[in-house]
């Protein structure tokens, strides 16, 4: 699995650029300078009528850095979830497929072990470092060395339990882009406050314009950063859905074709 690292480390970088590229294109061409335009109408409606109730816009919530910061995290999250999803799925292929390719009802002898092993050596280089391959050797070299099928068993479980551990800690990443989500959304909602405070000099004097406009940066951008941050935990969980069955389907694979067949 180290080969994969690099490539999967590359994607992330490369991915966090497009993001990035993309995210901040869209916000200097259309998302800005709509905000602009939508508030300088607002603005000469206003002056114009007095008793005008102003309306909402889509550009002049998600205006602000902090929402274009969440949208970049965002995207690169689900950049990360889709490739781990993709390879999730490519596992679950395997367990479509009879790897050992057995007669029905046939019993497994230490005699076999080099034939099986042989098998799952010949599938192409990227399955042999899934999970289901390597469980299947991992039970196969075991039986061969101890003779042993409550051994073949405790191996093949603790190759599935330590996968499930390792693809547990690879998400670390993605729950920390799904943390720094709302937190950036706090920080503007601090600057909003902040620089609202920072005209109240200008609300006693009877203008109340730059205190309500950023009073609005504070509440929009807690208000996009935590719909963003809600959205990405539904993928997350569900991609920790699929790896968790993965894995145990995996291990339940590996007992029915292989453990139940055992002849000690």
């Amino acid at each position: 699995m180290n080969k994969t690292f690099p490539a999967e480390l590359a994607y992330q970088v490369f991915a966090l650029l497009i993001a990035f590229i993309v995210v901040h294109t869209v916000y200097v061409t259309l998302v800005r300078p709509s905000a602009s335009d939508h508030m300088a109408q607002e603005a000469a409606q206003i002056e114009s009528d007095p008793a005008y109730i102003p309306t909402d816009s889509f550009y002049v919530v998600v205006k602000d850095y902090e929402q274009e910061a969440c949208f970049i995290l965002m995207f690169w999250a689900l950049s990360i979830l889709a490739y781990k999803g993709l390879a999730a799925w490519r596992q679950r292929k395997l367990l479509d497929r009879d790897l050992l390719n057995l007669p029905e009802g046939l019993p497994i002898g230490v005699e076999d072990s080099r034939d099986l092993s042989t098998k799952v050596h010949n599938l192409p280089s990227m399955e042999k470092q899934f999970l289901l391959p390597r469980a299947l050797l991992t039970g196969i070299e075991r039986f061969s060395a101890t003779r042993n099928v409550q051994d073949v068993s405790t191996s093949v479980r603790d190759v599935c339990e330590s996968e499930g551990e390792r693809l547990e800690s690879e998400l670390s990443i993605i729950r920390y882009i799904a943390w720094a989500i709302p937190s950036i959304g706090f920080i503007g909602t601090v600057r909003g406050i902040g620089d609202a405070l920072g005209q109240a000099h200008r609300a006693v004097e009877g203008d109340i314009s730059g205190v309500t406009e950023n009073l609005g940066v504070a509440f929009n951008s807690t208000f996009v950063a935590l719909v963003i941050s809600i959205v990405l935990m539904f993928f997350i969980h569900q991609l920790q859905l699929l790896q968790e069955r993965l894995v145990l389907d995996s291990e339940r694979y590996v007992d029915h074709w292989l453990v139940r067949k055992l002849r000690s």
